[in-house]
């Protein structure tokens, strides 16, 4: 694995030196928009509707959109003043029991490892959160955006979940809640009863995304069955790009959208 940062877990006194590996990986199945006819690749056009034409990516800037329809251009100056610093560490803000955090608030999951002069005060933070059920909360800059974050255990790791921001959990309104319903006894021990029927331990070893497995075997049946030379193949930059995730197909390209907001007087 690759580090994607490194830095030192802080609290207190305390600084652990630590490595940042992404957990998980995305294995997706993508596929380019190419011209059915030839198999051309489709590109992306930055197409300004003020005046009609093409515009380059130098001449492109960012626009917010107020409420009352007005769109303000905000320079990349102006925003890299405003953000956070970057310092190396994850500061642990304080100590917080683990089921007293909401699974929904779990963003992306990192591994963290230690340096190797940091093992010892690893496993001891490490056997601390597990002996006491307890996880990290703390606030980690990464790739230039301050996130919250959560340390735990799992097994013999410690990993850290960025969480979202709790005033980007959307509140579920819908009708049924706010009509209760009153549910029979028997009908309740029914279906409780199904339910230990069909309990079991879980194994993730157990599960397979039979979609990606069909849409590969597809891909693989096409190649097979085409002529030799009838296809043109994937550019020697894109497969490099492409190699370390034998799962996926080249990565799809957006098609155009055109910007909808209007520009402030």
């Amino acid at each position: 694995m690759r580090a994607m940062w490194k830095g030192a877990i802080s609290f207190g006194l305390v600084s652990i030196a630590v490595r940042v590996h992404a957990a998980t990986e995305e294995k997706t199945v993508r596929f380019r928009q190419v011209h059915r006819d030839d198999g051309g690749r489709i590109g992306i056009r930055r197409f300004c509707d003020d005046c009609d034409r093409e515009v380059a990516y130098e001449d492109v800037a960012k626009g917010y959109e107020t409420d009352d329809g007005l769109l303000v251009v905000v320079g990349d100056e102006e925003l890299a003043a405003l953000r956070p610093p970057a310092p190396r560490a994850i500061e642990v803000g304080r100590f917080v029991r683990v089921d007293e955090i909401d699974p929904i608030l779990y963003d992306r999951t990192y591994f963290l490892e230690p340096d190797d002069i940091a093992v010892l005060p690893y496993t001891l933070l490490r056997d601390a959160l597990r002996g006491s059920g307890r996880a990290a909360l703390a606030r980690v800059t990464l790739r230039q955006v301050e996130r919250l974050a959560a340390i735990r255990v799992r097994e013999d790791m410690l990993v850290m979940h960025t969480m979202v921001w709790p005033d980007e959990l959307r509140v579920p309104e819908f009708p049924f809640l706010s009509s209760p319903v009153v549910v029979p006894a028997p009908e309740l021990a029914r279906t409780t009863s199904l339910v230990d029927a069909m309990t079991d331990r879980f194994d993730p070893d157990d599960e397979r995304d039979e979609h990606r497995a069909a849409v590969l075997a597809l891909v693989a049946t096409k190649v097979d069955a085409t002529p030799e030379g009838a296809v043109a193949s994937v550019p020697a930059a894109d497969a490099a790009a492409t190699s370390a995730s034998p799962s996926e197909v080249v990565p799809a390209q957006p098609a155009p959208r055109r910007p909808r907001a209007r520009k402030a007087a």
